[in-house]
């Protein structure tokens, strides 16, 4: 029988849908929850805080577990606020150095820190397969060539800004680019669509403009793939975007036919791309 399967969980829906995939294939699961998410009783757990490294190896290596995945959202730390144990203490100057360097740095940093203590950190596209988005349109509802043309230019820019560790999505109407995300994250972002000047942007009656995510060029993409759910095609459909294409094989949709029935019932487009 296989070993279960780690997971260091921070919020949202990506562990969660993780834990559902590794169960329904049979394999056992273990939870680190660094968050407050109620879905992770349903499991066996441990319920960590964020400078309790020592902790959270020790729980891993009595669950078991040989091969551990990173996902959910977690908040960047003040780190001169976070209580650390000893194990922590002594990981913690590679991830500071590494934070000066961006987020893709610090993940880099904490996946070095779980192999040196034997564990093989995989990515949720390994653990979970079936979360990968597929090359092609999904849905009913195909990209009108002004929309195939901002899919292609959302996605240099994209691939542009990723060599500097800044963001996995961009939003591009009729050639212009609207927004490129940042710390604040995609679901913002697509919020500062809202506040641009009508002429700018789509609207729900003539919708236009593309929402597309990728990973960075320079991503370790066992720790960070780009991710996509229901609620982001609804605030996409909510600022008078097209659609939503993303990279085939490079970023994960959650609940795919619910979100491939929300597009169709808002009436966008949802496209993989190859990369």
């Amino acid at each position: 029988m296989a070993a279960p399967l780690g997971i260091i969980a921070g919020g949202g829906e990506l562990p969660f849908a993780i834990a559902e995939s590794a169960r329904d294939a049979g394999r056992g699961v273990f939870v680190v929850a660094l968050s407050a998410d109620k879905w992770v009783g349903a499991y066996p757990h441990e319920r960590i805080s964020l400078g309790e490294i020592g902790k959270l190896l020790k729980a891993l290596h009595t669950a078991g577990c040989e091969e551990v995945v990173m996902a959910g959202k977690l908040a960047r730390p003040k780190f001169r606020d976070v209580k650390l144990d000893a194990k922590a203490l002594l990981v913690a100057p590679r991830i500071i150095a590494a934070a000066r360097k961006g987020d893709d740095a610090i993940l880099r940093a904490v996946s070095e820190a779980f192999e040196r203590e034997g564990f093989r950190i995989v990515g949720a596209h390994e653990a979970a397969p079936g979360l990968l988005a597929q090359a092609g349109v999904m849905g009913r509802i195909k990209p009108s060539s002004d929309a195939e043309e901002d899919i292609a230019l959302a996605f240099k820019i994209v691939r542009a800004m990723g060599a500097f560790d800044i963001g996995q999505a961009a939003v591009v109407c009729e050639g212009l680019a609207l927004a490129i995300e940042a710390a604040e994250g995609t679901d913002a972002m697509i919020a500062r669509v809202a506040t641009l000047p009508e002429h700018f942007c789509g609207t729900v009656e003539k919708r236009r403009g593309v929402l597309v995510k990728a990973p960075k060029l320079i991503q370790d993409r066992r720790t960070d793939l780009p991710v996509i759910g229901v609620q982001t095609v609804r605030n996409a459909a909510a600022v008078g975007l097209a659609g939503i294409a993303v990279e085939a094989g490079g970023a994960l949709i959650l609940g795919k036919n619910a979100v491939i029935a929300e597009a169709d019932k808002l009436g966008l487009f949802l496209a993989g791309v190859a990369g």
